[in-house]
């Protein structure tokens, strides 16, 4: 491994497990699972890899420096010593490059992360100055540089973010419903569910079908960062043939068959409204899914499974922000009632917001998983069809 780079994957809340184990199956070392991030140590071959096929992170952040901060002061010093410290620094700090600063945590008189982002901010652009005599633009939207500051136990960490735009964002879904799941989510949520593509795997209420599409670019090796660019493709040390290399690699995972030879076992959504079935289409088709996955119209109550057993995977409404909590106390006694019916053998992984609607279901929980979905603190339940 050549020159070491020490990381940090920003990951949403409750997935933090399956993004360590992801992050070591991508060949990170020193993997350490912490609340919302996963710290790693990989190079800058391996820092590549990640932001082409790893599909939890939010944000991929390359650590710079660690330094004492105790002070408005000793962030200031030390975020410019950290500037200069670093292997091509003149050009890290050209002033023609854009910059953006985010900040998190807080240390003695560094409680706001405003105020320590503009500290961080202020350090750079003063060192510009006396360097060349001009500083860099701010540019909140599409930075050349975006610095990461974070504050804690007496200690500032500043790092680059590589990613640019979140890593959730894959290209493929400009179509989407009014409350959607974010990508990488969805994909944590199908690698907590152990589905491997071996079983089928259905939908009942698969909205803009984020769930079943994750799910069959998770087996079928679609790499999750391809027809995308990123912030560290604009830095100073990036190699174009390293990263063609990777790109090459990341393309040649796709496949029309499982890893082991295998064909996909069936993949089903269903969806009640035309408008959004077609958006689940659309988004499948860019995707380059949808052959393999099954979008029909209807409603989950007359839905029927493919020969089980199999796995059903589920975010149907929870009173938060598609209807009132009293409305669909209904629905989710009649998609408890329909998988108690027709779906034995079957096990149910349900995303619920709302521990009310989901006694609704009637059904026993065997596992809990505690998951933020957009800020709301809900439950990846699991439930075993008798």
């Amino acid at each position: 491994m050549s020159e070491p780079i020490y990381g940090v994957a920003v990951v949403p809340p409750g997935l933090e497990q399956p993004a360590a184990a992801e992050l070591e199956a991508l060949g990170c070392q020193e993997v350490e699972q912490r609340r919302r991030a996963v710290a790693f140590r990989t190079d800058l071959v391996g820092y590549c890899r990640l932001h082409l096929q790893a599909r939890l992170p939010f944000r991929l952040l390359r650590q710079l420096a660690r330094f004492p901060c105790r002070s408005r002061q000793e962030l200031y010093a030390g975020v410019q010593s950290a500037i200069q410290s670093l292997p091509l620094w003149e050009q890290w700090l050209a002033p023609e490059a854009s910059l953006r600063v985010d900040a998190s945590g807080s240390a003695p008189g560094l409680s706001h992360s405003h105020y320590s982002a503009l500290e961080v901010k202020n350090a750079l652009v003063d060192l510009q100055r006396q360097l060349f005599g001009s500083r860099s633009s701010v540019n909140l939207d599409d930075p050349d540089r975006s610095f990461h500051l974070h504050l804690g136990g007496d200690e500032a960490v500043l790092s680059l973010d590589g990613s640019g735009a979140s890593l959730h964002r894959r290209g493929y879904r400009a179509a989407m419903g009014l409350a959607p799941l974010k990508e990488n989510l969805a994909a944590g949520l199908i690698a907590l569910s152990g589905w491997d593509g071996s079983l089928p795997l259905a939908d009942p209420l698969c909205g803009s079908g984020t769930l079943l599409i994750e799910a069959a670019r998770l087996a079928l090796g679609r790499a999750p960062g391809l027809g995308r660019h990123f912030a560290l493709e604009r830095w100073p040390d990036f190699d174009p043939n390293l990263w063609q290399r990777e790109l090459e690699a990341a393309r040649g995972l796709a496949r029309d068959r499982l890893a082991d030879g295998r064909p996909l076992a069936p993949l089903v959504g269903l969806e009640q409204q035309p408008e959004v079935l077609a958006q689940a289409r659309h988004n499948a088709a860019a995707a380059g899914v949808a052959p393999w996955i099954e979008l029909q119209e209807g409603d989950c109550r007359d839905f029927q499974p493919p020969p089980g057993p199999g796995i059903l995977v589920c975010n149907p409404p929870y009173g938060e922000r598609l209807g009132e909590a009293d409305a669909l106390e209904t629905l989710y006694a009649d998609l408890g009632a329909m998988v108690r019916e027709r779906c034995s053998g079957w096990t149910l992984w349900l995303l619920s917001g709302n521990p009310r609607l989901t006694g609704a279901l009637r059904l026993k929980a065997s596992r809990r998983i505690p998951i933020s979905n957009g800020g709301i603190d809900c439950r990846w339940l699991r439930y075993e069809i008798r």
